[in-house]
């Protein structure tokens, strides 16, 4: 056997070494991650990158100064709502020498199947009626049950009658010390109802025997059930879950501590409660509710709920009572007894089961009949101090201070958070930052105390519009802001709002921050100011949270009532 040289000695050693070497690497490689759920890995990754976009976005302290609190601040409930010509403009317009003007909930005034109403008064229009040898006709305006109460109770719009989803709208107005008739209980059946999805109704079924508001609060209460509800200051089935969801817990008084106890820890494990009704159905159609309410009409003419849910009726009906608002002269209530009369013929009624309308006739409400406007008040402020159930808020506010924003979009900006400080909770956390073609911190994450008041107040006033916009660096920014908050309040609740009009034109683009704003599961609200909305939508369904598209007019109104719902 020939001698093996040295050379070759030292190439094998080598060699033998590059292999030891490679399988120790790739067996390290291998098991590093043996152990490890999906979502540490996740969290790993979304670190890393959330690492690599910070590297590249530079961050400018500002030197915010306190502003003085004042009462001047906060606007009157009647300066925030908007003119109601431009947000809610009729639906129907009568000229008749003698026309009424009825507010409508928009279930039954909106267009296709949600049009019922305005199809009923555009053929009473047609019809030639007469009061007294006048023509009489009727006008209708689509408006929501909360701001339906909200002008009417400040006095900045007075229709001469309202048709309401339910009576507890009526019971409110009653309440406030407005004058108010009822001219017909129901002219057009209708219930809310819990939607199932098919599989966890049956899981419930199976476990309690049967689905109702008691088991529905139960499962909810005990995490059995992700349920998700509408605004209650806004929406008259988020109102009437939240008042059946009381009543479960204490029949006899709605507001006793048994009650707002038994809230606490129903309201605990609700993961949503939507600024409207599509951010809910976003969040359902994701998979991250089991359960949500809605209208029968509604469920009844969507063919893809129908065939994913199953709708269990709860609370007081729906049968868009109608009042008279004030005194009315006697032709204006004649007329108005008169259009009444026409929703109830039978050619009027037929046409209302057309829509969905007049369908669930056999259910009979558990509540009562007739529960105080001051109770549903009372209702309505109980789950506004109790529906995060202690857990703080930890919110960043990013404004968009590019120069599209010059004018009256920054004008409007400003004015609505200042106003709209008054609604946000004093437990929350609150951070400010503003971009443009760089992001600049204005006011670093602190508690939302009178110091951190006048310093946010003092730090939007202080903005000013000008330069390109790097929308998404400062979405980066804020994410990194909240994660930092987080550490100290692991139990708190995140949130990010981006006011801006949605243009993006510097900067990382959304699909290089997607997967770190999906990972990092912050619902992101976009506030729209004549805004690009489609731009704004795509990040907030990222995950789940709401669009708002305001104009300059309406968006003080809208504001108070998203931080209502949310902070």
């Amino acid at each position: 056997m020939s001698k093996i040289s040295t050379g070759a000695k030292i190439a094998i050693f080598a060699a033998i070494a590059l292999v030891v070497f490679g399988g120790v690497f790739l067996g390290i490689t291998l098991t590093k991650d043996v152990g490890k759920s999906e979502e540490q890995l996740t969290s790993e990754s979304a670190q890393n990158r959330m690492e690599d976009l910070l590297s590249g976005i530079k961050v400018q302290q500002v030197n915010t100064k306190k502003a003085a609190i004042s009462d001047e601040d906060v606007l009157s409930e009647s300066e925030e709502l908007p003119d109601i010509n431009k947000t809610y403009p009729m639906s129907v317009t009568g000229s008749g020498a003698v026309n009424i003007e009825i507010f409508s909930s928009p279930e039954k005034a909106g267009t296709g199947t949600d049009g019922w109403l305005n199809d009923v008064a555009a053929e009473f229009n047609r019809s030639g009626a007469t009061v007294n040898g006048k023509s009489a006709t009727v006008s209708i305006r689509s408006v929501s049950s909360g701001p339906m109460l909200d002008y009417i109770k400040s006095g900045k719009y007075m229709p001469d009658a309202i048709s309401p989803s339910n009576e507890f709208w009526g019971n409110m107005l009653q309440s406030s010390g407005v004058k108010i008739t009822m001219k017909e209980k129901s002219i057009a059946g209708n219930t809310a109802g819990i939607l199932l999805s098919k599989s966890k109704y049956q899981e419930i079924i199976n476990k309690y025997g049967a689905v109702n508001m008691k088991v529905i609060s139960q499962a909810t209460a005990s995490g059995e059930i992700a349920m998700g509800y509408t605004n209650p200051f806004v929406s008259s089935t988020g109102l009437n879950f939240l008042v059946s969801t009381l009543y479960t817990y204490d029949p006899d008084d709605l507001l006793s501590e048994k009650a707002v106890n038994g809230f606490k820890t129903f309201q605990e494990n609700v993961p949503l409660v939507s600024y409207n009704t599509l951010q809910m159905r976003k969040s359902a159609e994701a998979g991250s509710l089991d359960a949500m309410v809605m209208e029968y009409q509604l469920f009844t003419n969507d063919a893809s709920l129908n065939v994913n849910y199953v709708f269990t009726p709860f609370g007081v009906r729906h049968d868009n009572p109608v009042y008279a608002i004030g005194d009315l002269t006697a032709e204006k209530n004649e007329l108005l007894e008169m259009f009444c009369a026409y929703c109830l013929n039978s050619t009027s009624q037929q046409h209302a089961k057309e829509c969905g309308f007049n369908l669930n006739e056999k259910y009979k409400s558990e509540l009562p009949d007739n529960i105080p406007g001051e109770k549903l008040l009372q209702a309505q402020k109980l789950y506004k101090e109790n529906k995060n159930n202690g857990r703080p808020i930890i919110a960043v506010f990013i404004a968009d201070t590019s120069g599209s924003m010059s004018g009256e979009s920054i004008n409007a900006l400003q004015t609505s958070l200042v106003n709209s400080m008054q609604y946000i909770s004093k437990d929350n956390y609150v951070g400010l930052i503003s971009y443009n073609n760089r992001v600049y911190m204005n006011l670093p994450i602190g508690k939302f105390d009178i110091n951190q008041q006048a310093l946010f107040k003092g730090a939007v006033q202080s903005l000013d519009a000008t330069g390109q916009t790097a929308t998404y660096d400062a979405l980066v920014v804020a994410i990194d802001m909240i994660n930092k908050a987080m550490e100290t309040q692991p139990d708190a609740k995140p949130m990010i709002f981006l006011l801006s009009d949605g243009e993006q034109n510097v900067g990382y683009s959304l699909n290089d921050i997607e997967s770190v704003v999906k990972s990092y599961q912050i619902p992101v609200y976009s506030i729209g100011y004549n805004a690009n909305i489609e731009a704004l939508k795509k990040i907030s369904e990222i995950n789940e949270a709401a669009t708002i598209n305001a104009d300059s007019d309406d968006i003080i109104y809208q504001l108070k009532n998203l931080f209502n719902s949310e902070m």
